[in-house]
């Protein structure tokens, strides 16, 4: 398939990631996860103990750390000044802080240009909160998936059950609300449907079966990338 850039956006707990690494793994392409970059910045603040409310402390930290986006068996593995994190990432702390983090907008020009960058050379498929709008706006075939807050609380708590995280299901119900409220409503970037994206509701829908939906599309994209 010849070389296009694809980004998908969403809410969180949506399914994105899982998706963009299964569609970039079928078309040969590099997946990047951005949402995992503001979450290793998270992660590290949170162990260096700088809440989100000291900015200029957290652009400082943001700007000397090192990420890399490996690829790995199951996930994507996600290094930080060369540790690897892909694991400490996905704590309930870090979920619970890294839309605060990320709405910040000196960290979001850091790790926005690392992104344009990883994408130049095309065959990219990217996920996060602001792909289509801004990260990559001339992005080929651009997705928006979404799903109900109850099925995405669900499928979070299903994760952090089998990490023997101890939270409950009406926590995250609330936590993705309220996440959802602050991505769409921050200044910088906010969460929002590219007017040229295709919507995906992912409700009821099996991975493969959105992953099969977006390969569709892809298809259909065909021609206005690079071979």
């Amino acid at each position: 398939m010849e070389k296009l850039n694809i980004a998908i956006d969403g809410p969180a707990a949506a399914g994105k990631s899982t998706v963009a690494r299964l569609v970039a793994k079928q078309l040969g392409f590099i997946y990047v996860d951005t949402g995992a970059m503001y979450r290793a910045v998270t992660w590290k603040a949170l162990q260096s103990g700088i809440s989100p409310e000291r900015k200029e402390d957290l652009v400082q930290l943001a700007s000397a750390l090192r990420i890399e986006l490996l690829p790995g068996e199951a996930s994507q593995q996600v290094l930080l000044n060369g540790e690897d994190v892909t694991d400490f990432i996905r704590s309930v702390a870090v979920n619970q802080n890294v839309s605060a983090v990320a709405a910040i907008p000196e960290i979001r020009r850091l790790l926005v240009a690392k992104q344009q960058e990883m994408a130049k050379a095309k065959g990219v498929v990217m996920d996060g909160r602001d792909i289509g709008t801004h990260v990559m706006p001339d992005a080929e075939l651009k997705i928006f998936l979404t799903a109900s807050v109850k099925e995405r609380a669900e499928r979070r708590f299903l994760e952090m059950k089998a990490k023997h995280e101890n939270v409950s299901l009406e926590q995250l119900e609330k936590e993705i609300a309220e996440r959802d409220r602050m991505d769409e409503q921050r200044e910088a970037s906010p969460l929002v449907k590219a007017a040229d994206a295709v919507l995906v509701d992912t409700s009821g829908m099996s991975i493969p079966q959105v992953a099969d939906r977006i390969l569709e599309l892809a298809k259909s994209a065909e021609g206005k990338g690079i071979r």
